[in-house]
């Protein structure tokens, strides 16, 4: 079971976890970002091109799958306008041992911060934005991988 949706809307994570554990696996790992807020943050800004960032993250997922013996993988990732607090991100990975859910759930978050096609602009309360830059730490978990 694979799943890569790109979507504005947001996303029942307990239902994605269930879809997961009805694979019949030992583990089920996950991990849901949620947009920080402080510093005066209104709104994260997310942007993307469909067609490429829906190939490029279906890749991905596909590597994790040949990576690890996975049962399932789901990767959700939302774009638009986000304000502090809302879901931004879910990855999910089933498999018969933990190892492998953990491994592999790390693995495709990794990936996710540092080479997944998306564009992030920050609005504050004063009216500035700004463009979300890369992170060397994100960089080099991503490395860590072989990316």
């Amino acid at each position: 079971m694979k799943r890569v949706a790109i979507q504005a809307q947001d996303f029942d994570v307990a239902a994605e976890l269930a879809t997961l554990e009805a694979l019949g696996g030992g583990g089920v790992a996950s991990f849901t970002g949620v947009v920080r807020g402080g510093d005066g943050l209104l709104a994260l800004e997310l942007e993307h091109y469909p067609a490429m960032t829906q190939a490029q993250v279906a890749r991905i997922v596909e590597d994790a799958m040949a990576r690890w013996p996975l049962l399932g993988a789901s990767v959700i990732h939302r774009v638009g306008r986000l304000e502090p607090g809302a879901r931004i991100v879910f990855v999910g990975t089933a498999s018969r041992h933990r190892t492998a859910a953990l491994e592999s759930c790390a693995f495709l978050i990794d990936w996710l911060k540092s080479h997944a096609p998306f564009w992030k602009k920050e609005h504050f309360e004063d009216g500035a934005t700004q463009w979300v830059e890369a992170r060397a730490e994100d960089e080099a978990k991503a490395k860590k991988w072989g990316g």
